[in-house]
């Protein structure tokens, strides 16, 4: 697994304000849709390309477009749907799936609700939103159900992560033997004994939309 941890100013800075308690929830919102795109324009560093000739008012000229098949973006429901928008302004070709997974806050491990993916993910390249790679479960999870359908190249982009989780997630990939990249704004101190990130920011789901009972 490749780790990449950005070293960027405006990402520190819009992560210092979505870690504010006094951040409101549009605000939040607001503040991961930029943060994402931030991080989307590393994690698409090696999205496949093919080269294209087209007119400019001027001449021809060469280019590259998007590699069929299409990318495709799987945010994790449901917090993982504040994160398309930031990701599909900058690749608004791909196309979208979704897969639905809970924490079992006992347990602390994932179980999955809800999918809807392709069946055969043969030679595309996936990206999978998910705010917090907290335990790892939920994103270690999909990452295992997208290799199930034969993915082999696949980059995931958190907003926060935890030294646990990363360690437990490189685990997992490097027993898939798949292409995995990871992309963060920062890896935090700890996890506490709830399984929550230390400093983190709270629940990304929550903060984002609400507290749902």
């Amino acid at each position: 697994m490749d780790l990449k941890v950005l070293d960027h100013p405006l990402v520190a800075h819009k992560l210092t304000c979505l870690r504010d308690i006094n951040t409101k929830s549009p605000t939040f919102r607001d503040l991961v849709d930029e943060l994402v795109t931030l991080l989307a324009y590393e994690a698409t560093r090696g999205v496949r390309v093919r080269p294209i000739t087209i007119q400019t008012p001027v001449s021809q000229a060469e280019g590259v477009a998007l590699q069929d098949p299409k990318p495709l973006v799987v945010p994790i429901l449901r917090a993982g749907l504040g994160m398309l928008g930031g990701m599909t302004r900058l690749m608004p070709t791909a196309e979208v799936g979704f897969v639905g997974m809970v924490r079992d806050e006992e347990t602390l491990k994932p179980f999955t609700y809800a999918e809807r993916l392709p069946h055969d993910l043969s030679g595309r390249q996936c990206f999978v939103l998910d705010p917090m790679l907290a335990t790892g479960g939920s994103l270690s999870g999909c990452v295992e159900f997208l290799a199930e359908r034969k993915a082999d190249d696949v980059t995931c982009i958190c907003l926060l992560a935890a030294p646990e989780g990363v360690e437990k997630f490189r685990q997992l990939v490097d027993k898939l033997s798949i292409k995995t990249t990871l992309v963060v704004a920062a890896v935090d101190e700890k996890l506490n004994e709830h399984g929550y990130i230390v400093p983190g920011l709270g629940d990304a789901g929550d903060r984002l939309y609400g507290i749902v009972d």
